[in-house]
């Protein structure tokens, strides 16, 4: 078997764009992946036209091999940019073999060790309608959710005031906890918004509360921040969504910084590297807490690693695709309130009608960004 091409298609998302690569084979069998980062695609894009240059004609079989030379190729290493061009290769090149095999990908991981896998739900950002927020948290608790995630707020204009978010994350988890009960746990998603002062009196003030985890409260770059924070409060800290690779997540696995590692399976170089952190992070007793506001690709290959993996705590669950770009998909992973259902399909389990979806090509969309009250850039 032998790698023919590889094709990129952008679909519109709820104002966002989705990036999936598909790589087709001499055998007819094609692997689909996703690129997580949802911004900068063009340079994705870029990584993935050199990307290409490197596997075709190749074995998709040697996926460990093509990693490697997709990684290390040019000597220097890769950054999160093509981290996540190869994650989408990666996928997708495990989609093959799952499929030539003619199992899930869970399978080729080691074995399922769990019959599902749980997950958590956004709330939403309509937080300055408190009761309308409040009971859109009690609507999702009778579906059957279990576990609620909501972000630390800023101003309607896009300002962000620190030590405002931190007064008004605090009285948000309080009421959320009042109005859910004890038996819901809830994640605050920081956002990466505060620096360490705040984000350290956030965390103390919602401990009472019991907070599930804290997400990103502070910046990713120096991860030696989390030391200050990790010494001086008691609540479950989660980070790593950003990180691209091991080497990344090292120091906060390896000093024991944080309780669980948001691996993106779509930004940290694919199912290959994640499977590796995994490991690396059940050595310290930390568990996976997958992150994906992505799509059903990366849902699903979250799902494969998830299965196979004994140090798992929780999978993000965003939203569905749009109506329109839901019909594109032929399988899809399915969700119900509080959990993956496990999937036997051949692969990761997701596939797409691409003749179709080549119709809804979009452009790369950019994030927004907040800015302070003088006017600075800040993290969205």
């Amino acid at each position: 078997m032998k790698i023919t091409g590889l094709e990129v298609l952008t679909l519109p998302d709820h104002g966002d764009s989705m990036m999936l690569v598909v790589v087709d084979t001499d055998e007819g069998i094609h692997g689909l992946g996703e690129v997580g980062i949802r911004s900068r695609q063009r340079a994705v894009a870029g990584g993935l036209e050199h990307l290409a240059e490197l596997i075709v004609g190749e074995d998709p079989r040697r996926i460990e091999h093509l990693w490697q030379v997709m990684f290390r190729r040019g000597f220097f290493p890769a950054d999160r940019i093509l981290g996540a061009a190869i994650a989408a290769v990666d996928v997708a090149l495990w989609d093959i073999r799952g499929k030539a095999l003619g199992v899930p990908v869970h399978e080729l991981l080691g074995g399922r060790v769990r019959d599902h896998v749980s997950a958590y739900v956004h709330v939403g950002d309509g937080y300055d309608d408190r009761a309308w927020f409040l009971d859109r948290c009690r609507d999702l608790v009778a579906q059957g959710w279990r576990h609620l995630r909501f972000a630390s707020p800023h101003d309607a204009d896009g300002t962000l005031d620190a030590r405002r978010c931190l007064r008004g994350s605090v009285d948000l988890f309080h009421q959320v906890r009042d109005a859910v009960g004890d038996e819901v746990e809830l994640i605050l998603d920081v956002h990466t918004r505060l620096d360490p002062p705040e984000a350290l009196t956030l965390c103390r003030e919602i401990e009472a509360a019991r907070p599930f985890f804290v997400e990103d409260p502070l910046r990713c770059e120096n991860p030696d921040s989390y030391r200050m924070l990790r010494a001086r409060t008691g609540v479950p800290l989660a980070a790593g969504e950003q990180y691209g690779s091991k080497w990344e997540f090292r120091t906060l696995i390896e000093d024991d910084l944080i309780d669980y590692a948001r691996v993106d399976v779509g930004v940290a170089a694919g199912l290959t590297e994640a499977k590796k952190i995994a490991a690396m992070a059940e050595t310290h007793h930390i568990k996976l807490a997958t992150h994906n506001p992505l799509g059903p690709v990366t849902a699903a290959s979250s799902l494969q690693l998830n299965l196979a993996c004994p140090n798992v705590a929780i999978q993000e669950h965003q939203t569905d695709p749009e109506p329109a770009i839901a019909a594109l998909f032929t399988a899809r992973p399915t969700i119900l309130p509080g959990r993956v259902e496990l999937s036997e399909l051949p692969g990761i389990g997701v596939d797409i009608d691409r003749e179709a979806a080549r119709r809804y090509q979009a452009a790369a969309a950019e994030r927004p960004h907040l800015r302070t009250v003088d006017g600075a850039f800040t993290n969205w």
